[in-house]
């Protein structure tokens, strides 16, 4: 029997799939040959998925801890002990803390969000992962818009800064490599230097967090060479401020910030000054360091300026809102029930000096231990609240801290409606495995012990919370038809901003009115660490016996040279924030003075970069400056 079901991981694809269960009991999975976007092309970690479906060390039941010691209880007794709870601590809501992650997406994942907004419960606010680049594309663009996907068939040069297609998104890779076929040329800019070897024409190494300088540069040139089109000028609503920004600064100054010679400079400008157009492909990396915000709206600017917004083949993609197209103001209750927020990359810290103080917490869709920074410091924060409750599946580094644990469903076993933060589909999603045991999915844990609470609160329906998901004027399509056509295209405008119009009020676009300069690394600290994504798995969603022990981090031919290392003994890293033992390798192209690490492997299995990792914001939107960490390598 096959049934069309879509992938939920926080990937921007959002596939479509074709699951089948085979005569023996066995379970199959494949793409969707039929689906517009997807078109039967999916990554190894949906294959992957199944071992964590079936893995022994999934707990598949709810236990309280008593005396440093977990006991297995009843879903009755577990419901009834966070009814209990939550009746107590919600006579003073601000007390409450949820923290809800993006471990899978969906609608009936945010009914979360309206089950503690109805207490007006304290929550989180900006990100661990793009809230500067979200906030820069605001400030610039009044919205965060991207072309339709297809539309980089289009282009004739693309530029990609700092993401990886090997590590994310398949299908824009194969987008891009189409496009390579058509004719379209492609520039790769990273600290990796060898990053997306396989997709591009040129590549670029460009020192760690210097992304605006190397943009500025670019647009420099180009003023020395006449200043852009009127229609472009007239475009934007601070062009005599940004101008004399650019040009105060000389194109050597610019280069040497970033450690880019005059080569690569005309290289660069070779792709977006010209006839043809060329599209900007913006990664998250590039967004966590001190100014990450800033070096995302210098690349915007370089876009504008260049003649390459608002056109066919053009376009600066950045991540989208994975529910952009389904309705979501029904779960958001802030403005009737205002709440207290918590910054998330601070979120250690902001928990100790809480006043009043947070008595309990409840985490579902996340490990929020292992994946902020400055985990010791999370730890003994979350070690002092009263009492903790954790949906999970797996005994992660989080759930460790909690005191009562309530086993969650995973992707196959729940149904949604999910979307994409690449494409404009949306998904039905049916439950296509029963869970083990008494494992539950999050929606039917909040409604139940919403039952409990006095007095109650009281969710939709399944039916209505799916319903009200498709209630927007970008679909035109009811669920019961969703479920029986399994995908609909949401109607959005292919190429926005058309005709140099912003989505601001005064249809007006701004430019960035500051550049300031990157820190320089300590001098007993002289390493940058970069803890990029995995290409195996999502952020921490990984088995523990496909961990390593120690972890491993590389370094540059250039740097072995001279930090004086010997591989053959222990290896470790070292920051203010404490140390771990690391298995050290080299990696060619890599930016000299650079440490490479792969994040999202957990404490408990030997790894957690984020214990050596400080807690800092960026520039803008409170995002996690995790990129900004210097350390130094030493032998013990």
């Amino acid at each position: 029997m096959d049934i069309i079901t879509a992938c939920t991981m926080d990937c921007p694809d959002a596939c479509s799939l074709i699951f089948s269960q085979k005569p023996d009991g066995t379970f199959g999975i494949q793409g969707n040959p039929d689906h517009p976007f997807t078109r039967g092309i999916i990554c190894g970690k949906i294959k992957k998925h199944f071992l964590r479906l079936a893995s022994p060390d999934r707990i598949t039941h709810p236990m309280i801890r008593k005396n440093s010691r977990w006991i297995k209880i009843s879903w009755d007794n577990a419901l009834d002990i966070c009814a209990e709870k939550l009746n107590h601590y919600r006579k003073h809501p601000e007390s409450i803390l949820h923290i809800h992650g993006e471990g899978a997406k969906g609608i009936l994942k945010q009914t979360g969000k309206l089950f503690f907004g109805l207490m007006g419960v304290s929550r989180l606010r900006g990100s661990l992962c793009d809230a500067a680049g979200i906030v820069a594309y605001l400030k610039d663009f009044g919205s965060r818009e991207n072309h339709d996907p297809h539309d980089i068939l289009n282009s004739r040069k693309i530029v990609i800064w700092g993401k990886d297609l090997s590590r994310s998104s398949i299908h824009m890779a194969d987008l891009v490599q189409q496009a390579r076929k058509n004719g379209a040329r492609v520039l790769s800019i990273s600290p990796e230097g060898t990053q997306n070897a396989a997709f591009s024409n040129d590549r670029i190494r460009i020192r760690p967090g210097t992304d605006r300088f190397f943009a500025a540069a670019a647009i420099h040139r180009f003023l020395e060479k006449g200043q852009p089109d009127q229609h472009i000028i007239s475009s934007t609503i601070n062009w005599d401020t940004f101008e004399k920004l650019i040009s105060k600064q000389s194109i050597n100054e610019l280069l040497k910030a970033c450690d880019i010679d005059q080569d690569n400079l005309n290289l660069l400008f070779s792709y977006y000054f010209g006839r043809e157009t060329c599209a900007t492909i913006i990664g998250a990396g590039l967004q966590r360091y001190d100014y990450g915000g800033e070096n995302v709206r210098f690349i915007n600017a370089l876009a504008l300026t260049s003649g390459n917004i608002g056109i066919s083949g053009g376009g600066s993609y950045f991540h989208l809102h994975s529910l952009k197209n389904l309705n979501t103001q029904w779960t958001d209750v802030s403005k009737q029930f205002p709440r207290r927020s918590f910054r998330a990359p601070m979120i250690g810290k902001e928990i100790a000096s809480a006043d009043p103080p947070v008595r309990m917490i409840w985490v579902n869709g996340s490990n929020v231990v292992n994946q902020s920074p400055d985990i010791y410091g999370t730890i003994k924060a979350f070690e002092n609240v009263e009492f903790k409750v954790v949906a999970d599946a797996f005994m992660t580094d989080t759930a460790k801290l909690a005191d009562l644990f309530l086993p969650s469903t995973l992707m196959f076993e729940q149904e949604d409606i999910v979307g994409s933060y690449l494409h404009d589909y949306v998904h039905y999603v049916p439950p296509v495995i029963e869970p083990p045991d008494a494992a539950k999915d999050d929606f039917w844990i909040f409604t139940q012990v919403g039952k409990r609470l006095i007095p109650p609160v009281d969710l939709p329906d399944l039916r209505s919370c799916l319903q009200n998901g498709l209630n927007t004027v970008l679909l035109d399509i009811s669920l019961d038809a969703l479920q029986k056509q399994k995908f609909v295209r949401a109607v959005r405008n292919p190429i926005p901003y058309a005709g140099l119009k912003s989505d601001h009020a005064d249809q007006k676009f701004r430019l960035p009115v500051s550049l300031h300069p990157e820190p320089e690394a300590p001098e007993e600290y002289p390493l940058r660490l970069l803890s990029l994504i995995r290409q195996n798995a999502i952020h921490s969603q990984i088995l523990p016996e496909n961990q390593k022990s120690p972890p491993i981090a590389w370094i540059s031919p250039e740097t072995t040279k001279h930090i004086g290392i010997n591989p053959e003994k222990a290896v470790y890293l070292v920051s203010p924030k404490g140390t771990m033992e690391v298995c050290l390798k080299e990696k060619e192209g890599l930016y000299p003075n650079t440490v490479l690490y792969r994040r999202g492997d957990w404490l408990s299995c030997g790894g957690g970069v984020n214990r050596i990792i400080e807690a800092a914001i960026t520039d803008m939107g409170s995002g996690a400056a995790i990129y900004r960490q210097y350390v130094r390598l030493e032998n013990r």
